[in-house]
């Protein structure tokens, strides 16, 4: 019965949804191409090089930066190593169960770790250490502490943030070959602000940073990350089909949201 009851009340809230798209309306009274407000809370939380505490309206976020030394691959010994992680944590959502990361947080991972490649935001060449033997390896694992919808930009901006924070560890190269930490620092060589911007679709609307709710209702997801030229770095349909006129608008919300997003993190240069 009580399962019933659980998709009658779904259904009622996917057609008021549905309802207020159709008007141009969202349930929290914000217009379809507005943001959730974003929040960087201040302190230390983890013991890696770099990190961030982010939420976009209740979704909240950890990103821990850690960078070690290691080989490089094989098909670019002269580039230093980015590696994602994503932990969907129970205390998050009753629909995140402990163990091994799942489906959703895998795509979760390489949605962040695509934006960062492909807007050659880290110059990996600078992480060589020892061409074809040793560079640096930056590992970036994300936390979801509280999951009100859209965790992909909330990971993505909380990441840019931790990457942007990230001092390395200098390392010399002792003459057996194994490496000595110098004491001193450098800051990770990020040179671009890719910026991670989802959308969904309901009843024909594109809706910026959807809620939750907005998420379990919507006809069709994407997410779009665009640098501060306004190149598309990364673009993945997650469900659902878009029209090239609906993800045109859309490209054209990232690139009227970019430098406000950017100064919200303090990340807007000039």
């Amino acid at each position: 019965m009580g399962s019933q009851e659980e998709v009658s009340a779904a259904s009622l809230l996917r057609e008021y949804l549905r309802d207020l798209a159709s008007r141009g309306e969202r349930k929290d009274g914000r217009a379809m191409d507005e943001m959730r407000p974003i929040e960087i809370r201040s302190g230390l939380f983890t013991k890696g090089e770099g990190e961030a505490w982010l939420s976009l309206g209740d979704t909240q976020v950890l990103v821990g930066v850690k960078v070690d030394v290691g080989t490089p691959f094989p098909d670019t010994p002269n580039k230093g190593v980015l590696m994602t992680n994503t932990e969907l944590l129970p205390i998050a959502s009753p629909t995140f169960e402990p163990g091994p990361p799942n489906e959703d947080a895998v795509e979760m991972a390489r949605l962040v770790d695509r934006a960062f490649r492909g807007s050659n935001a880290i110059d990996f060449e600078e992480l060589v250490i020892k061409e074809g033997q040793l560079v640096y390896l930056v590992m970036v694992d994300m936390y979801a502490l509280d999951h009100d919808g859209n965790l992909v930009d909330a990971l993505e901006l909380a990441s840019l943030l931790a990457l942007k924070r990230t001092n390395v560890p200098k390392v010399v190269v002792r003459e057996d070959g194994g490496v000595t930490p110098s004491g001193d620092f450098f800051p990770l060589p990020v040179r671009e602000t890719p910026i991670s911007f989802s959308f969904a679709k309901i009843a024909g609307r594109l809706m910026l940073d959807p809620s939750l709710e907005e998420e379990v209702a919507a006809d069709a997801l994407m997410t779009m990350v665009v640098d501060s030229q306004g190149r598309v770095c990364s673009f993945q349909k997650r469900t659902g089909a878009f029209a090239p006129e609906e993800i045109k608008r859309a490209l054209s919300i990232a690139r009227e949201k970019w430098p406000q997003v950017a100064e919200r993190l303090g990340l807007l240069e000039g």
